[in-house]
């Protein structure tokens, strides 16, 4: 496994006092927390930009934002969110959450996915495009974040979320599934067999690489969920105070290149170049 990065200064730090994206969820709230706070973070900056060209809501692109995880609660903040999605199905829940949370004049659900993504969206639309979960996916991963970029405004956020190749290393591991480690460690695509239910895995330096070639600046990678999927679910649930202090276990490793290599997921935040920069 190659060495995870050499990952670039960040001002987007999570905050541990408010890492949780749905505190009526809690345990939904373990594998979103640290990917909510810098995401909000970045849409608030990015809306202090735009509310001097007078315009005080955010367009913001989910490709592949299925029943609205994220659109939801982006929304929620004031902005207009499209969510691409090849699933009719995930597509209805969206629109039922979407009402529940009293947010449906501000979501628009499309069917479609990130490799046809100008047959249904406007390119260069976008204050902000969201690749959660999509790369994996895809056949040509280089090819779905060019996509994703093209889909930007000049100085636009790009919040990429990919499985983690270390994690599924470590889970296969600690499961006793040791020659399944060993696959998933030197297999090309990060698999750890025919069963494997997850067609591709990256590194950190893998994902910026993509990122960088498509024209973006790192701004931040952080690794996700690096402690939730190995703590038994009982103790989270069941020792007081569990819950709190694991989220804010997971805020401050985040950041930390150590722990990227050992993430179930990896999150890359980057700014689109502006029309100035060369």
């Amino acid at each position: 496994m190659s060495d995870p990065m050499r990952p670039p200064v960040s001002h987007h730090r999570p905050h541990a006092a408010s890492v949780r994206s749905d505190p009526s969820r809690p345990r939904a709230s373990l594998r979103t927390a640290v990917v909510w706070d810098v995401l909000k973070d970045a849409l608030d900056r990015r809306a202090e930009v735009t509310a001097r060209e007078s315009r005080t809501a955010l367009d913001v692109l989910d490709t592949g934002g299925g029943s609205g995880n994220f659109a939801v609660p982006v929304a929620g903040l004031g902005h207009r969110v499209t969510v691409v999605d090849p699933s009719p199905n995930a597509l209805f829940a969206l629109e039922r959450r979407a009402a529940e949370a009293g947010v449906a004049e501000r979501v628009r659900g499309v069917q479609g996915d990130v490799l046809g993504l100008f047959d249904v969206v406007e390119r260069g639309g976008f204050d902000a495009v969201l690749c959660h979960g999509v790369l994996e996916y895809v056949d040509d991963p280089a090819e779905g974040v060019r996509l994703a970029v093209d889909a930007l405004r000049p100085s636009g956020v790009l919040s990429l979320l990919g499985a983690g190749l270390g994690g599924a290393v470590l889970a296969r591991a600690l499961a006793g599934h040791f020659k399944e480690a060993q696959t998933a460690l030197t297999d090309p695509a990060g698999r750890w067999g025919a069963g494997d239910p997850v067609p591709r895995r990256f590194t950190a330096e893998q994902l910026t690489e993509l990122v960088e070639a498509a024209g973006v600046r790192v701004d931040a990678v952080h690794g996700v969920r690096v402690f939730a999927d190995l703590v038994p679910g009982v103790l989270v649930d069941t020792e007081p105070g569990a819950m709190e202090a694991l989220l804010q276990l997971e805020a401050a490793a985040a950041e930390l290149p150590a722990f990227h290599s050992v993430a179930t997921q990896l999150h890359v935040l980057g700014e689109a170049r502006g029309t100035t920069e060369a």
